[in-house]
């Protein structure tokens, strides 16, 4: 009767053995299975956080265009300063001086 309750233990160590080693398996097939996924996220996440960045610059530049419009719109020393700048404008008695670069 000894032998056969070694015999007995033997075997569900055994299984014990077996039923971890099974559930060990299956966890390694899980990860294998979902890691290209959890890259592909990662990538995607990298995606967005540079696509988020990208949309707050744009939107801080079409902040400056439409205070850039509104200004032209509605304040005439603007228009005024884009003139002279720009088109070489001057107001009656003033003199205007073009720095050129010297043509080789």
């Amino acid at each position: 009767m000894i032998v056969f309750t070694a015999r007995v233990n033997i075997w569900e160590k055994l299984s014990k053995v077996v039923v971890f080693l099974l559930f060990v398996a299956g966890i390694a097939a899980v990860s294998v299975w979902y890691l290209p996924l959890i890259r592909q996220n990662e990538r995607m996440r990298q995606d967005l956080l540079k696509i988020e960045a990208k949309v707050k610059t744009e939107e801080e530049k079409g902040r400056m265009l439409r205070a850039s419009l509104d200004a032209v719109k509605n304040d005439p020393r603007t228009i005024e300063r884009l003139a002279r700048a720009n088109l070489g404008f001057a107001k009656p008695g003033e003199v205007v001086v073009r720095f050129e670069e010297p043509r080789r």
